[in-house]
Formats: structure tokens, C-alpha cells, sequence
């Protein structure tokens, strides 16, 4: 396994200092968000991204890219327009820009691409039909540049537990995206015990995603400061096979990001934390 940090819990640090924070911390692997604080896909070129490449290649920090930003599409709405939105034009924006991610990735040497469906805010009988139609296209416009397709259950989304990713699985068959399992996430929608979800999920997954959680709140938090057994988790993911990016996700901590980077790398060299609450 590899130890990542999510840039996107970077977001009060300048994307180079960010990179050597992580060095100087001995993380192997970075979340890449494109936001408009870090590497913004409307104003990136290919000499920029070059410049990052060659640095996360001097780093020895293995990129993968992430597509979480909050306002970067619409300023005014939080991750909208999604793959549920019913306007097809933009569905239609939101898989461009996916396909955008990779393309980026492909520069950055990186081979995943994690994504997520969205909130269904207008519910219908048709829901089912354009959100397998919105992975579908997701994951052409992914695997176009040579890029893996990777999706996240959301708490509070149309995907939301592994349950609902084995769904769709079924449904789309070879079409169908590897899975970004966020640990946090088996904490917040409980599907029994998280040990046993990994087991299950092991085979399909391309990223993972880490933080401590309270069960039943969709909440980043600390290590420390919720109820994550990192010790059994980190244990089920090793055990079951898996040896890409374990990426820590705090997005709500950048501005004490030196000392969560710390944190999370303590954790990961055997050093648990003792509960903050």
C-alpha cells in the first residue's frame, strides 16, 4: 500500500509547497483535485502540468486524480452539475469534465480517475436509466485517455454505499468502473462491520480514501477524533490484497494541514492515536 494525502486538504497551501510538505512527511502517493487553487483545468497547460509531473516524479509521489471540487463548475451550487442533474447539457458538462481530469492525468502520470454520481434532487422514474446512461459515459470519456475509471459511494448521493456500486456493477457489466472505497464512508452509511465490506470490496478497488468518522455522520475527521478502527481496517486492506494509494482526506482541515499531514503519517508508521474527544 501506498501512503496519499489529498490535495484537497491542501487547499490553504501553494501546490508546490504542498508537494514538498508531503516529501518531507515520506508520503508515496497524492490525491490530485484540479480546483481553482490547484492545477484549475481552465487555465492549466501542458507545460504545467509537465512542470508537476516532473516534480511528483522527483518526490516519489504517485498521483491520482480526484474530481470533488466544491464550486469549480457552478460557483453558486456545491458540486453541481453531477451525473443526476436533469438538464442533459449539463450532465453533459460534468462527464467533459471528467474526461478533462484524465486527460490531465495522463500528463501527470497518473492511472485513476476517482468519481462520484452526484444527488438525485429531482427523483423520477427515469433516475435509474440516465444515471447508468451518465457512469456509462463517464467511464468512455475516462478509459479514452488510458485511465481507470473509479467509482466513489457518497454518503447522501444516488451512489452511496458498496451495496449500491455492486448494483450498478451488475447492471453495466464490462462497462462498469473499479470502485474508490472511502473507509469513513462504511462508518457513516453502516453496512456491518467495516472489516468485512473491504473484504468484499478488495477486488474491485482502485483507490481508497481514509479519516476517522463518527458511525452515522458523514463527517471527515482527525484520526483520533472519531470511532475509525485503523488498526482493523488498514489490517483487511493489506490482507485482502490491495497495494495502490491510501489516500488520508480532510478537507475540512487545511488550515492545520502541517500538523494532520504529521498526524496521518504517524498513524500509518504504527503510532494509533489515542482518542481527541
Amino acid at each position: 500500500m501506498l501512503l496519499g494525502y489529498h490535495t484537497n486538504s491542501l487547499q490553504n497551501h501553494r501546490l508546490d509547497t504542498a508537494l514538498e510538505l508531503l516529501r518531507d512527511h515520506d508520503y508515496q502517493a497524492i490525491a490530485i483535485t484540479p480546483d481553482t487553487c490547484h492545477l484549475d483545468p481552465e487555465h492549466t497547460t501542458d507545460r504545467d502540468l509537465d512542470e508537476v509531473a516532473a516534480r511528483l516524479r522527483d518526490f516519489g509521489l504517485h498521483p491520482v486524480m480526484e474530481t470533488g471540487a466544491r464550486f469549480l463548475l457552478d460557483p453558486s451550487t456545491k458540486h453541481e452539475p453531477t451525473l443526476m442533474t436533469r438538464d442533459p447539457a449539463q450532465r453533459d458538462r460534468r462527464v467533459a469534465f471528467y474526461g478533462r481530469v484524465a486527460e490531465m492525468g495522463k500528463r501527470l502520470g497518473a492511472d485513476v480517475v476517482s468519481f462520484w454520481a452526484g444527488i438525485d434532487r429531482t427523483p423520477d422514474k427515469d433516475s435509474e436509466a440516465w444515471l447508468l446512461d451518465g457512469i456509462r459515459a463517464t467511464c468512455a470519456a475516462i478509459r479514452a485517455h488510458g485511465l481507470t475509471p473509479s467509482l466513489e459511494p457518497e454518503p447522501g448521493m444516488a451512489i452511496e454505499t458498496f451495496a449500491d456500486y455492486e448494483r450498478i456493477r451488475s447492471a453495466l457489466g464490462a462497462d462498469a468502473p473499479q470502485l474508490t472505497l472511502d473507509i469513513g464512508h462504511l462508518y457513516a452509511v453502516w453496512e456491518g462491520e467495516p472489516a468485512d465490506v473491504i473484504a468484499r470490496a478488495a477486488p474491485f478497488m482502485a483507490q481508497v480514501h481514509l479519516e476517522d468518522h463518527h458511525r452515522g455522520v458523514h463527517e471527515h475527521l482527525l484520526p483520533g477524533d472519531g470511532e475509525v478502527d485503523f488498526l482493523s481496517v488498514l489490517t483487511a486492506i493489506k490482507n485482502n490484497g490491495y497495494e495502490g494509494p491510501v489516500c488520508f482526506e480532510l478537507s475540512r482541515q487545511s488550515h492545520c494541514a502541517p500538523t494532520a499531514v504529521a498526524l496521518c503519517r504517524d498513524l500509518w508508521g504504527g503510532r494509533l492515536p489515542t482518542s481527541r474527544r
